[in-house]
């Protein structure tokens, strides 16, 4: 199968580049993009930074170079189900994107993770009050690109498949200001978010730290359930 996996930041990508092969870098026109084996999968990673833009933007200039048999969408999410732990695995079985619901295909693996709805926002959801009522509405994890991916899946007739794993749990509120610090081009500002940090360090230091800790695990938890897994 060639899959066309997008995701928002190079570093969702290490734990899946870590068990590929062939590992090459592409012509791609657009953000980040490589092209790798994964068992019998031909890949192309591309990632075009955070929002619905830039992932649709990204996708729209691999699918013609790349003609995928199917599109997946991939990264760190926020838990809004409270069962959900850190750098837990989240498979969507559908992407909801204001009232629009995109399907998700199944995933075989013996790997743990949650299945459910994914629900793709257009900021980080940061406080434990947002998940919570995100979670009312039937959603498991919160995220800022699926639904681009979903639409785009739907829009050239091709299978789509959702897989994340969790940055923050769903009580948790974080007190640095991410979405300030999210720049146009889909980054993160770091002098804006070391900035916040250090303006309360005692409480925002062990913030910022535990989540970067959290991220590394959770993009090695997806490389493994990538690898394990069955599209």
């Amino acid at each position: 199968m060639k899959l066309l996996v997008a995701a928002s930041e190079p570093m969702e990508f290490t734990g899946l580049l870590a068990r590929a092969t062939e590992v090459r870098r592409s012509d791609l026109a657009i953000g980040w993009s490589r092209r790798a084996r994964l068992g019998a999968h031909e890949l192309l990673l591309v990632a075009n930074g955070a929002g619905l833009a830039r992932a649709g933007a990204a996708v729209d200039s691999a699918v013609s170079v790349f003609q995928p048999d199917a599109l997946a969408s991939t990264g760190l999410c926020g838990a809004a189900a409270p069962e959900i732990q850190p750098a837990e695995i989240v498979v969507g079985t559908a992407v909801a994107w204001g009232d629009t619901l995109y399907p998700a295909m199944g995933l075989e693996c013996s790997r743990p993770h949650t299945a459910g709805l994914i629900r793709t926002l257009d900021h980080i959801a940061q406080t434990a009050a947002e998940k919570r009522s995100w979670q009312a509405g039937g959603a498991v994890a919160l995220e800022m690109e699926a639904a681009a991916v979903a639409q785009r899946a739907q829009a050239f007739g091709l299978p789509f498949y959702c897989v994340k794993a969790a940055s923050d749990v769903a009580d948790e509120t974080l007190t640095i200001n991410l979405n300030a610090a999210l720049r146009p081009d889909g980054h993160f500002d770091t002098i804006k978010v070391l900035g916040s940090t250090l303006r309360h360090p005692l409480v925002r230091v062990p913030e910022l730290l535990r989540l970067w800790r959290r991220s590394a695990r959770a993009a090695n938890y997806l490389g493994d359930f990538f690898a394990d897994c069955r599209f």
